[in-house]
């Protein structure tokens, strides 16, 4: 069983940044996969970013590609999301997500979400 609890949303201008994190209850956060979705009213939950268990690969969605960064530390069993050069269309409730398998939609374990807001 792993819990996830998501911190760091807020309200920012176009252009500025904000960085997510992620903690995760339990001791076996270094065997899961982690990753990182988002959603806004009426629509389906959208890809952002995933990492291995290992760190050793990280692959992201189109639509953030070169402004995000995914990263985590097995030690303090948590994931983060830097987000850089924020415009808009990134509002959404941000969610984190683990799977000892890969990370999809269907995932094993969510977090309750961090709204995050950019303001124009």
């Amino acid at each position: 069983q792993v819990q996830l609890v998501e911190s760091g949303g807020g309200l920012v201008q176009a252009g500025g940044s904000l960085r997510l994190s992620c903690a995760a209850s339990g001791r076996t956060f270094s065997r899961y996969h982690m990753g990182w979705f988002r959603q806004t009213p009426g629509k389906e939950r959208e890809f952002v970013a995933t990492i291995s268990w290992s760190g050793g690969w990280i692959y992201y969605g189109d639509s953030v590609k070169g402004r995000f960064t995914i990263s985590r530390d097995n030690a303090k069993n948590t994931v983060y999301l830097q987000m850089n050069s924020l415009k808009p269309e990134d509002t959404a409730v941000y969610y984190c997500a683990a799977d000892q398998n890969f990370i999809s939609i269907r995932s094993d374990y969510w977090g309750q979400g961090t709204q995050v807001t950019v303001s124009s």
